[in-house]
């Protein structure tokens, strides 16, 4: 059965064609789904009714559930969407002022293995689909009843990992005849794969590249990030040089700050150092705690002058602010607590 939400409409066309029906019937199909975001065929009314039951038969729109979901203090809700397989993975939404942000997944669990992180506690169970990708924002929207302004693709997983499927999905998000969304509001978070990162910088997807950087130098990151032991920090400043050049957009690096790990000054003129040779801005983010993962997050004093240092350098650096502490904000903490406290599969 195919995925609607794969589909263009002039995918759609053959399809609906198959089953004898006019072309306009292909452009009601999308309108229902992609701008009044309902995803049930039986409420597809200007379509006769067995077609709509044509339809059902012949395509899918939403294959995963909400199995739980946890509203954090802040207005942060994180689902755990379970599919048929019984596989599950996380999706976030985040308000802020006038934006809803989408915190999306690409795969269930993770290869890479960052030592401080709980998706990839249990490894990669498996890739997601371009139709589950994009399903977890009409769950998102449909559950807490807001439309989706920003997405980040910084969830569960390496969505580089997950090519194709994922450069899919973010087609659909910003397709005038989909989504809608605006290039400019996507953001795609990645160890980087060099190779990838260049091949990424060939597509015509001006969205915004964030590259996972979490150390200043490479026997560090390589501790912190098993996947990254062939891969130079000098490596990623090329391929962020030539994303720049190619796409024109400015790169952010995101850093997790560990106590007593990456958090001293010395880490941070390494830091500097790596910056001075991109167009980039640094995403500081302080450390949210997993349980059984042996990382800390560095006291306020120390973020705030890990910070102020990258900023007397004028770089231009930030630090994220901590937001659904109480709906297990750190990525994979729900699936982990969820699937694997009772030995079902995950």
């Amino acid at each position: 059965m195919k995925h609607l939400l794969e589909l263009t409409e002039d995918q759609l066309l053959p399809e609906l064609t198959q089953l004898g029906q006019p072309p306009y019937r292909a452009r009601q199909v999308a309108q229902w789904v992609w701008t009044k975001r309902i995803c049930d065929f039986t409420r597809m009314t200007d379509l006769p009714p067995p077609l709509r039951d044509q339809l059902g038969r012949k395509l899918s729109i939403l294959t995963g559930k909400i199995s739980k979901r946890i509203d954090s203090d802040d207005g942060v809700v994180k689902l755990l969407i379970e599919w048929p397989d019984r596989q599950a993975v996380e999706c976030v939404l985040i308000p802020e002022a006038q934006r809803r942000t989408a915190c999306l997944s690409t795969q269930v669990g993770c290869a890479v293995g960052c030592a401080f992180c709980a998706s990839g506690l249990h490894g990669l169970a498996r890739n997601l689909t371009a139709g589950e990708i994009i399903e977890q924002i009409f769950h998102l929207q449909a559950a807490c009843d807001q439309r989706i302004s920003n997405v980040v693709i910084m969830g569960m997983g390496e969505p580089l990992a997950n090519y194709q499927p994922t450069v899919a999905a973010i087609r659909a998000i910003i397709d005038p005849q989909r989504l809608n969304l605006s290039a400019r509001k996507v953001t795609l978070s990645t160890i980087g794969p060099p190779k990838l990162i260049s091949r990424l910088a060939k597509e015509n997807l001006p969205i915004t590249l964030a590259i996972s950087l979490h150390a200043p130098n490479d026997a560090l990151r390589r501790k912190l990030i098993p996947a990254a032991a062939n891969v130079t920090i000098n490596q990623l400043i090329r391929a962020g040089q030539e994303f720049f050049s190619q796409r024109g957009r400015e790169l952010t690096l995101e850093y997790v700050l560990l106590a007593g790990v990456n958090d001293s000054p010395q880490c941070a003129d390494e830091l500097i150092a790596i910056a001075r040779q991109l167009r980039c801005n640094i995403n500081l983010i302080p450390y949210n705690p997993v349980a059984g993962v042996d990382f800390r997050r560095p006291g306020k004093k120390t973020i705030k002058a890990f910070c102020d240092r990258l900023r007397k350098s004028e770089r231009n650096a930030h630090i994220r602010a901590s937001r659904g502490a109480s709906a297990q904000a750190a990525c994979g903490q729900l699936r982990r607590t969820v699937a694997f406290s009772d030995n079902t599969p995950a």
